[in-house]
């Protein structure tokens, strides 16, 4: 089982009893304006299917994040390949009411310091779309660099990345 522990944080393993949680995430429009819009319960459940079998499959993907205080599933995030792409990014999506607190920030260190140290990835991309100023943000503060606007996902996007020498810098500057 594939476990991390941060300051606020665990990340673990979704679960089918999971399901509940992430598809209240999933279902609010503001929280998926950016990403792949609103999804039914059905849609939900697959994606947590398919989440475990990218884990089988790569030994990495996306994690439940777990808030310590509250106990409550909150989010994912995690490593996945890019759409179409052999390039590994870096993705969350977080429950609104945690928004700000610099919790996608901690989880994401978690996550590249997992590619960077256990999975031995040379780079780690990610991206965002233009107007997603909170997920730029949180894409630079772990040390992604802006590399070219590209189309991914039907749609327009920022592009960023970092490779294993700047992250390992980073963490030890």
């Amino acid at each position: 089982m594939h476990e991390i522990e941060t300051a606020r944080l665990y990340l673990r393993q979704f679960t089918p009893d999971d399901l509940d949680e992430l598809y209240r995430i999933y279902s609010d429009p503001e929280i998926m304006k950016y990403l792949t819009g609103v999804r039914s319960r059905e849609a939900t459940e697959i994606a947590i299917h398919t989440m475990l079998e990218r884990w089988e499959e790569n030994n990495f993907g996306m994690w439940a994040l777990v808030h310590k205080i509250d106990r409550k599933m909150i989010g994912r995030c995690g490593l996945g390949f890019l759409d179409q792409t052999p390039e590994v990014e870096l993705g969350y999506a977080l429950d609104k009411v945690y928004w700000n607190q610099g919790l996608a920030t901690e989880a994401s260190f978690a996550s590249l310091n997992y590619g960077f140290e256990i999975l031995k990835l040379d780079r780690i991309v990610a991206i965002a779309r233009p107007e997603n100023i909170a997920s730029q943000r949180v894409i630079q503060k772990v040390g992604m660099k802006y590399e070219k606007n590209a189309h991914y996902y039907e749609t327009d996007v920022v592009y960023y990345s970092i490779s294993r020498e700047a992250y390992q810098s980073k963490v030890s500057s």
